[in-house]
């Protein structure tokens, strides 16, 4: 380890001779860790263009023709009935229908009654072990108490049967409680029975009494045609449209029609226009530089420059004659995107097929949404796209830059343990020279004074 010097001999404060020789020394060194500085951060600067870039494909690319025709709502004309819509449902179907029954669980309470939950279960109908059976007749399975189990306990029994029932005490008046059971599903087929130990198939299921019989969900269509659920959502009742209903009216008419979903697409365009302009705020901050600020870090970089002129190209340029203001597109003087809502929502309405086109093309014909898109695409692709080379360039420069630094650390090293022995070889002649110089001094004064004392 090279050791500082002192001027002790020669009054030299080498100490910060050698401090000022290494920064002199060390300014190419400095001027590469700028570059460096300065490389790093445009290699930043690249990567987060690209990331606005790819914010644009991914917008673009939500408006693609296969996106907007998939776009569709429902609408129905009666409150009770909601309705939505596919991408399998077709513009401008529609269908008319009145609800004529609403699907329901089937219900039934006990014949017999008890003084209480907790009355010992076989002190009423049903007879035990009960068994419960499917809509088609067919037995699930049967359920038996021990001889001392209450109505609660048989309440507990057949709650955890597993066979699509569930029961509950129900209190009726003073001191008379009776079982409830309600099937686990609604519609017909959902139904349950359940039959007593000492009925036969004549009496099967006459221990209870059908509170709420077990149906399906209808819809009336028309010239005796009827549509059945067994819930109260119709799903697929025509191609890509299901409909709910929550009333049954079967004097009132209900219509339900398919169409572009106009909130959807509107909000897609928007998204596409503020990722347009997130990109071009973000180029214009990087390449312009402003008053009294320092230099844009990109300053006039031709690669961005050109790359917000496709923008804004993208949306001025008529697609087949037609101007994008025409669906609420427009530049404002200071190169930015604005969209009016209104604009758009009236024209897909009145024209879908002619705004479908321009935002994403017809035939060979490339739309808005395509061609930013594709700039997007060729800009932002991760092996190829033309600002992800930029930003690899820089990094690769950047690392060449790295290692000349690190190269000039050790040169620093290497030139400050020479300067440090040239100085500390210095003081020793310097100090060898005073020494001879004192005995020189010392022997002619012995010559001029023979008498004195050495």
């Amino acid at each position: 380890m090279a050791l500082g010097v002192d001027g002790l001999v020669s009054g030299l404060d080498t100490t910060s001779i050698i401090s000022g020789l290494m920064a002199v020394e060390a300014r190419p060194q400095t001027l590469l860790k700028n570059q460096l500085t300065a490389t790093q951060a445009k290699a930043t600067a690249y990567r987060a263009v690209n990331t606005r870039f790819d914010a644009i494909r991914t917008a673009a690319e939500a408006l693609t023709s296969s996106s907007l025709s998939a776009a569709k709502n429902a609408t129905s004309s009666t409150a009770s009935v909601t309705a939505s819509a596919s991408a399998a449902a077709v513009n401008g179907t529609a269908i008319t229908f009145s609800v004529t029954r609403l699907a329901s669980a089937g219900q039934s309470i006990s014949t017999g009654t008890w003084s209480s939950a907790t009355a010992p279960a076989r002190q009423a109908q049903p007879a035990w072990p009960i068994e419960i059976r499917d809509s088609t007749g067919a037995t699930l399975g049967s359920i038996d108490l021990p001889a001392d189990a209450t109505l609660a306990d048989a309440v507990t029994a057949i709650n955890g049967s597993g066979y699509g029932v569930r029961a509950t005490v129900v209190q009726v008046g003073a001191n008379q409680f009776r079982l409830q059971i309600s099937s686990d599903a609604t519609g017909a087929a959902g139904g349950r029975t359940v039959v007593s130990a000492d009925e036969d198939e004549a009496s099967a299921g006459s221990s209870f009494l059908t509170t709420t019989p077990a149906q399906d969900a209808e819809l009336d269509l028309g010239a005796g045609v009827l549509a059945t659920s067994a819930t109260n959502t119709f799903t697929d009742l025509v191609a890509g449209v299901s409909v709910t209903v929550s009333a049954a009216d079967p004097t009132t008419s209900t219509t339900v029609r398919v169409g572009s979903d106009a909130a959807s697409i509107t909000a897609k365009v928007q998204a596409l226009v503020d990722a347009a302009n997130g990109a071009l705020g973000v180029i214009k901050g990087y390449t312009t530089s402003t008053a009294g600020q320092a230099t844009a870090t990109l300053q006039g970089d031709r690669a961005l420059v050109q790359l917000s002129d496709q923008v804004l190209d993208a949306i001025s340029t008529a697609i087949g004659g037609t101007s994008a203001s025409t669906i609420g597109l427009q530049l404002t003087r200071d190169g930015k995107l604005t969209f009016d809502a209104a604009v758009f929502t009236a024209k897909l309405g009145s024209d879908p097929a002619g705004t479908s086109a321009l935002l994403s093309g017809a035939g060979s014909t490339t739309g808005i949404a395509g061609r930013l898109a594709a700039l997007a695409k060729t800009a932002s692709d991760s092996s190829t796209g033309t600002l992800v080379q930029l930003a690899t360039g820089r990094d690769t420069l950047a690392k060449a830059i790295q290692d000349k630094v690190d190269a000039f650390d050790i040169r620093l090293e290497a030139r400050k343990a020479t300067l440090t022995r040239q100085f500390s070889a210095l003081e020793t002649a310097l100090n060898t020279i005073k020494n001879q110089s004192s005995w020189l001094s010392s022997q002619i004064n012995q010559l001029y004074n023979p008498n004195a004392s050495s």
